[in-house]
């Protein structure tokens, strides 16, 4: 049976989340997947950084390749609540970081509020979802929103998650952390807005992390760029907001939903570095 040692130090070289390699070895050693993703939660609360409430919440997901990821509650002091970060949404955003095209599975340490089973319903999976609960059996997230609103009551055939491709080209810039920026805003979803926009944020150790918008057929629950790049460096890179030394946005240029000064202004919360910013076409 594998060890908790093991477990943890996987955890820690992979950046937050457990390759399937090494769920599939725990499962296979007798402890339930179920079971595995509750035990997980205390760890995946470590992430969390709920500076207004103090109250940690977790979540973690189980990626259809397999993997475990972590995710956790975001705050920022001083601007609009409506810029916290949940961890449904955080766990969302550090899957598709590594690829994944939908979600199975999902551990959260309290039932999801409204505002998260709404965003749930935007993913690939949203239909066969299952949401585990401590000492609750796994229940379907249609049964947690019944008579939902989603993508196709607007017309979207397409679903978070799924593989995206805008084919924005910038006219200047060609550095790193902007190219990473314009890959994480051709890759993003804005399926209502057609506002692509992503955030790349460079450590000081030559890292670059970035996250791409997250639309949502009720426009609130969206994930703003700024979000998801908090979610990828924290999370998958264990990394502090100290560590920040370049941010950079890309966005769509002439963009409904304009990110801009939201970015600017959360950005400012957490480091002094500042945006740059760059219109893709």
């Amino acid at each position: 049976m594998i060890s908790n040692e093991e477990i943890e130090s996987a955890r820690h070289s992979a950046g937050g989340y457990l390759p399937a390699a090494i769920v599939e070895r725990i499962v296979e050693s007798g402890v339930p997947l179920e079971q595995l993703m509750l035990s997980l939660i205390p760890r995946a609360k470590q992430f969390a950084i709920p500076t207004i409430s103090n109250f940690f919440v977790a979540a973690v997901a189980h990626g259809v390749s397999g993997n475990l990821y972590f995710g956790a509650n975001y705050e920022f002091p001083g601007q609009a609540l409506s810029f916290t970060v949940h961890a449904e949404q955080a766990a969302t955003v550090h899957a598709i970081s590594f690829g994944e095209t939908g979600i199975d599975l999902l551990a959260v340490s309290a039932a999801p509020c409204g505002y998260c089973r709404q965003f749930l319903n935007e993913l690939t999976t949203a239909s066969t979802l299952q949401i585990i609960l401590p000492e609750s059996p796994a229940t379907p997230l249609t049964s947690l929103l019944p008579n939902a609103f989603g993508p196709t009551d607007l017309g979207i055939t397409a679903a978070l998650m799924s593989p995206q491709s805008h084919g924005m080209t910038l006219d200047s810039a060609s550095d790193d952390v902007a190219i990473a920026a314009l890959n994480a805003a051709n890759t993003s979803y804005a399926p209502y807005s057609r506002s692509y926009a992503g955030v790349a944020l460079k450590t000081s150790d030559g890292a670059i992390y970035a996250g791409g918008v997250a639309e949502n057929a009720a426009f609130n629950p969206s994930m703003s760029p700024l979000e998801a790049a908090i979610v990828t460096l924290t999370i998958n890179g264990g990394k502090k907001y100290g560590d920040i030394i370049d941010a950079v946005l890309c966005q769509a240029a002439g963009s409904k939903a304009c990110q801009i000064d939201a970015t600017r202004n959360v950005l400012a919360t957490i480091t002094p570095v500042p945006l740059r910013v760059y219109e893709g076409t």
